[in-house]
């Protein structure tokens, strides 16, 4: 009876403290997320090195070190898991702001493209898995009610970056320069990170949330491990399914300002504000779908998404030139329903292979994101190499959102055979 009554006031406690972390944990992943700063940062890197070196840098000589940080991720998402999965959240999250504070410091004092690259690939990259994948799985320890919904608020605050840093990285740069600003921005970062990591506690595994219907003898921490993930049917068409929603995606917003000049006919401002649209929506979408899988079923938001974003990708197809309206039209829906994939996943991982493991298993299933971050913008870029046009694109992505429906049906059969 004591230790019933014991559980009762924790979880009580933890039901009103989850809420805390929850914003502290959007506070750190509001830092983490200034890798989307990197296009003003990169631009301002390469100017200085023009002038340091005596040659020709361009943005584009310095956009492996980008490539490098998102690809290196599930590695230290997985690695890290396992130390979140034991231990709890907070060594890995201020290991993590210690990377992200240091690679931006050892930007600051680069003295070439190649130093960059080690600095910005490597240490920030390594950090930035360290802390997202730990941030995520936390959350979602913490709100086993409403696990659409943390996964939704944390990715939009990751997502927010794109808006709030890139203009304080240019202000700053403009009034100290551009390797003053890495240190910085290395400073801050890293110490709001490392100070947030002290009240990310481990959440208990029996932790149930006052209100939430569960029975008390079904508390126990649960959940299969990577290799019994591994071995489950239903991860395969799953990894699949966020392959497929996120490649069509990324395949538009990795060149929506690219395709917004040449296709559109749009100005320098008017491209931007396409990015600025995609990115406001990519949050929006965050949310929403978050929580509406809460409500409505993981995998039914999911296919909704697919559906919304072929709308988008037949709106772009029918947009020519100074056709803005139209272009901003499909820039919003396929932003929303990238959003949706980014929101749903940690909470769809979960429930379908627990929470015991989820730091590992999240991080494993991430590869499926990592891999269409890296084949997405590589595959449209390689379209247009060999020619084909805006439109050939579009279809191409249309047919992934298709490959992801059907995998949605398969997986929904499974889902439902196995629950039979």
């Amino acid at each position: 009876m004591d230790d019933i009554r014991t559980m009762n006031a924790t979880d009580e406690t933890l039901t009103r403290r989850r809420w805390l972390i929850l914003a502290v944990i959007c506070l750190i992943n509001l830092c983490a997320g200034s890798i989307y700063a990197w296009s003003v940062l990169a631009s301002a890197a390469a100017a200085h090195f023009t002038a340091e070196l005596g040659t020709t840098v361009t943005p584009g000589d310095l956009s492996i070190a980008f490539g490098v940080a998102n690809a290196v991720g599930p590695i230290p998402m997985i690695l890290g898991g396992a130390v979140n999965d034991r231990f709890g959240p907070r060594a890995v999250i201020m290991g993590g702001g210690l990377l992200i504070g240091l690679g931006l410091v050892l930007c600051g004092m680069a003295a070439s493209p190649s130093s960059i690259t080690l600095a910005y690939g490597g240490c920030f990259g390594l950090g930035l898995g360290l802390t997202y994948g730990a941030c995520i799985t936390t959350a979602i320890r913490y709100f086993p009610d409403r696990r659409g919904m943390a996964g939704g608020i944390v990715t939009a605050a990751y997502g927010m970056s794109s808006v709030l840093v890139p203009p304080v990285a240019q202000r700053l740069i403009e009034a100290v320069g551009i390797m003053n600003t890495f240190m910085v921005l290395g400073c801050v970062f890293g110490a709001v990170i490392m100070t947030g990591a002290l009240a990310c506690r481990r959440c208990p595994p029996d932790f149930v949330p006052v209100g939430m219907e569960q029975v008390r003898s079904a508390r126990a921490a649960s959940g299969k491990t990577w290799r019994e993930m591994l071995a489950s049917p239903i991860f395969y068409p799953m990894i699949v399914l966020l392959l497929c929603g996120a490649l069509s995606g990324m395949m538009i917003i990795s060149q929506a300002a690219s395709i917004a000049k040449t296709s559109i006919g749009m100005g320098p401002a008017a491209a931007a504000a396409a990015v600025s649209v995609i990115a406001l929506f990519n949050m929006a979408g965050r949310m929403a779908a978050g929580m509406l899988s809460d409500r409505l079923g993981r995998l039914a938001v999911l296919m909704g998404a697919l559906v919304l974003s072929a709308c988008g990708l037949g709106v772009l197809m029918t947009a020519g030139t100074g056709d803005d309206a139209s272009f901003y039209l499909g820039c919003v829906l396929v932003g929303l329903s990238f959003g949706a994939f980014m929101a749903i996943y940690p909470g769809f991982t979960a429930d379908r292979f627990g929470t015991a493991h989820a730091s590992v298993n999240y991080g494993i299933m991430f590869c499926g994101f990592a891999a269409a971050g890296f084949g997405g913008p590589t595959l449209m870029r390689e379209m247009q190499a060999v020619g084909m046009d805006f439109e050939a694109c579009c279809m191409m992505a249309l047919g992934f959102c298709a490959a992801g429906l059907m995998t949605a049906l398969v997986c929904r059969i499974m889902m439902k055979t196995s629950e039979g």
